[in-house]
C-alpha cells in the first residue's frame, strides 16, 4: 500500500504530506483546487514523462517522495532484489525534477534509471484516468486487457509463436537470397566465389599480423640494432673494456681473499659477473652475427601485411570477422549453387513451419475463448451489482484459417472486440459506439475488480470514476468501492457524497491565497471535518440543517454497510 506521500514544488503544491489508510481513502474539494495534482504527482514519482511546468513557479526543482508497505514476498520486492536493492517490504521511491531538465530518482536511497523505476512501480500501483475510458475502448488494446486477464499462461504461447516466426523470417531471408533469374544467380555466384578463393588465398593465421608487424619493424630498422649490438659488445669486451676492468679487479681481491671471508667473497662474485658477463659478450656477438639484410624476406614481409591488409578492408577489422564473412559466403555459394534443390527444402520447412504456427495460433485462440467466457461473466456480474441490471458483455473473435498463417504475429491471429449491451431488449455492439461516460467509469471498475486478483497490484487510484453517475448509482459505486477496499487500498478522486461518505479515510484539497500566492492544501479530515464536507457535497452550506441530517444519515448508512461486509 502507499502509505505517505510527500510532494514539494508540484505547481500549486508548495508543501504537503499525506499519510493514507490502508482501506478507501477519498480525496473531494472544489473543482481546480488542485486534485489533479496530487495525480500527476503520483504519476511522476511512479515513472510518467517529466514537465517543467509542473515545477511551482519562482522555484527551481520539485520533488516527491512515496513511501510504500508491502508484503516481503510481494513482486515488487523480488524484483528489488534482483537488482541487488535491499527492502524488508518497505519501498521509499523519491524523484527529483529541476528546471534544467536534470532527472533523479532514488529507491530505498539507491539512483535507479527511469526503467529501472518503471519496472518496480508497475506492480505497485495502477492509476485509472479518463485516458483509460479511450484506452479500452481501442480493439487494439483490447487484446492486450484479455491476455492481462489470462496471465502466463498466454505468455508462454505467444513466447512458442515468438520462436517459430524468428525462424520462419530466416527461412524467407534464405528464399530471398535464391531470388533474380539464371543471370543475376551467375554474377553472385562468380563474385562469392572471388571472394573464398581471395580469403583462403591468404590462409590468414591467428597473431600473423602482429608477428609479421615486429619484423617488418627489425628489417626498417636492422642498421640500428647492428650498430647497438657492435657497441654494447665493444663496451663488454674491447680493450680496457668492462670485461678486463672485471678481471683486473678480481685478480686485486682475490690476492688479498685468505686475509678475511669477506674478501674471499667479493672475489667470487667478481668471478661470477666476469664469467656472466663473457656469456653476455657471446650473445651479443651471436646476435650480430645472426643479423643480415635479405630483400627477399622484406619483400615477402610486406606483400603479406598487404594481402592481410587487404583482406581487413574488404571483409573485416580482424581475423573473427573475416573468418564469419568466409562461412556466411560460402553458405551462400552452397546455397545458389543448389539453387532448385535449395528452394525446395526451404519452401518444405517454411509450409512445416506455417502448420505449427497455425497450431500455436488455434490454442492461443482457445485459451484466450475459455478464459475470455469467464471473464465476462465475472465482468457482467459486477456490472450488474453496479446498478447496470441488464449488462450484457462477451467477446467477438475473427475467424482465421490456415492460410492466414502468414499474417500471424506474435500476439497470433486474433482480432477481438469488446461487445457491451447495457439495456434490456438491445443486442450487443461494439463498446465504444453504444457505452455512456457513466457506464464506461462503472465498466472500468468492473474491470479492475477482475485484474486486481491477477496482477499483484497494492494500490488503486481512481481518478472521478464517479464520472456520469449520481443517485443510486453512486451508492452502488460506493459500495463496491468499499468493498473491494477490504483487501486492496483504493485512492478515489471524487466529488459526490454517496462515495465520499465510504472512506476510511478522507481528505480535502483545497486552493487558498497566502502572502499573494496561490497555494493548494490537503487536509486529512476527522469525522466531525468529514461531515462538513459531505454537507458541502450535498450542495449545503454551514448552518443548511436539512443539508446536515442528510449527510448524517448518508454517514450512518455507510457505516452499517461497511459493517455488515466485515
Amino acid at each position: 500500500m502507499l502509505s505517505r506521500l510527500t510532494i514539494k514544488n508540484v505547481a500549486l503544491i508548495e508543501n504537503a504530506d499525506i499519510t493514507f489508510g490502508e482501506g478507501l481513502n477519498v480525496l473531494s474539494g472544489e473543482t481546480g483546487a488542485g486534485k489533479s495534482v496530487i495525480l500527476d504527482s503520483v504519476n511522476f514519482v511512479l515513472g510518467a514523462k517529466a514537465d517543467r511546468g509542473m515545477i511551482r513557479y519562482g522555484e527551481s526543482e520539485c520533488v516527491v517522495k512515496a513511501e510504500f508497505m508491502l508484503p516481503e514476498t510481494s513482486r515488487a520486492v523480488r524484483t528489488l532484489r534482483e537488482m541487488d536493492i535491499d527492502s524488508d517490504g518497505e519501498i521509499i521511491i523519491s524523484r527529483k525534477f529541476s528546471e534544467t531538465g536534470k532527472n533523479s530518482v532514488k529507491i530505498n536511497g539507491n539512483t535507479v534509471t527511469a526503467t529501472m523505476l518503471r519496472q518496480v512501480t508497475d506492480s505497485l500501483v495502477d492509476v485509472h484516468g479518463q485516458s483509460e475510458h479511450f484506452f479500452l475502448l481501442k480493439e487494439s488494446n483490447q487484446l492486450k486487457t484479455l491476455d492481462g486477464v489470462i496471465g502466463n499462461a498466454v505468455e508462454e504461447k505467444k513466447s512458442k509463436l515468438s520462436e517459430l516466426l524468428s525462424e520462419k523470417k530466416k527461412l524467407e531471408e534464405q528464399i530471398r537470397m535464391l531470388g533474380g533469374d539464371e543471370q543475376e544467380r551467375g554474377r553472385r555466384l562468380d563474385i562469392l566465389q572471388f571472394q573464398i578463393e581471395e580469403i583462403e588465398s591468404v590462409d590468414l593465421k591467428d597473431g600473423e599480423e602482429e608477428e609479421l608487424l615486429i619484423k617488418r619493424n627489425k628489417i626498417n630498422n636492422l642498421e640500428k640494432i647492428i650498430n647497438a649490438l657492435k657497441e654494447a659488445t665493444e663496451i663488454l669486451s674491447g680493450e680496457r673494456g668492462v670485461l678486463d676492468g672485471l678481471r683486473s679487479a678480481n685478480r686485486a681481491i682475490h690476492s688479498i681473499s685468505n686475509l678475511d671471508e669477506v674478501y674471499a667473497s667479493v672475489a667470487e662474485k667478481l668471478e661470477s659477473i666476469a664469467i656472466d658477463t663473457d656469456d653476455l659478450t657471446e650473445t651479443l656477438t651471436d646476435l650480430g652475427d645472426e643479423l643480415y639484410f635479405d630483400e627477399n624476406e622484406a619483400v615477402e614481409t610486406e606483400a603479406r601485411l598487404d594481402a592481410i591488409h587487404a583482406l581487413k578492408r574488404k571483409y573485416g577489422t580482424n581475423k573473427k570477422e573475416i573468418d564469419a564473412f568466409l562461412d556466411s559466403a560460402r553458405k551462400e555459394y552452397e546455397l545458389l549453387s543448389d539453387c532448385e534443390g535449395q528452394y525446395a527444402l526451404l519452401t518444405g520447412k517454411i509450409a512445416k513451419l506455417k502448420r505449427e504456427i497455425f497450431t500455436v495460433c488455434k490454442e492461443l485462440t482457445a485459451l484466450r475463448k475459455k478464459h475470455g467466457q469467464a471473464f465476462c461473466e465475472r465482468v457482467t456480474k459486477e456490472l450488474k451489482t453496479l446498478n447496470i441490471a441488464h449488462a450484457q458483455f462477451t467477446i467477438q473473435f475473427n475467424e482465421y484459417t490456415e492460410e492466414n498463417a502468414d499474417k500471424a504475429s506474435v500476439s497470433g491471429l486474433d482480432d477481438i472486440c469488446f461487445l457491451f449491451s447495457a439495456n434490456a431488449g438491445e443486442p450487443v455492439k461494439p463498446l465504444g459506439k453504444i457505452i455512456s461516460g457513466g457506464e464506461m467509469s462503472r465498466f472500468m471498475l468492473a474491470v479492475k475488480t477482475q485484474l486486481s486478483d491477477i496482477n499483484e497490484i497494492s494500490t488503486y487510484i481512481f481518478d472521478e470514476i464517479d464520472a456520469g453517475i449520481s443517485g443510486k448509482t453512486a451508492k452502488v459505486v460506493g459500495e463496491k468501492l468499499a468493498r473491494i477496499a477490504k483487501n486492496t487500498q483504493i485512492i478515489a478522486v471524487s466529488h459526490l457524497a454517496q462515495i465520499a461518505v465510504m472512506s476510511d479515510d478522507e481528505f480535502l484539497i483545497e486552493k487558498k491565497e497566502n502572502a499573494g500566492k496561490t497555494v493548494t492544501q490537503v487536509y486529512a479530515l476527522d469525522e466531525t471535518q468529514k461531515k462538513k464536507e459531505i454537507v458541502r457535497l450535498l450542495g449545503g452550506e454551514d448552518g443548511d440543517e436539512y443539508a446536515l441530517k442528510h449527510a448524517e444519515e448518508l454517514i450512518k448508512q455507510a457505516k452499517e454497510y461497511k459493517i455488515s461486509i466485515h
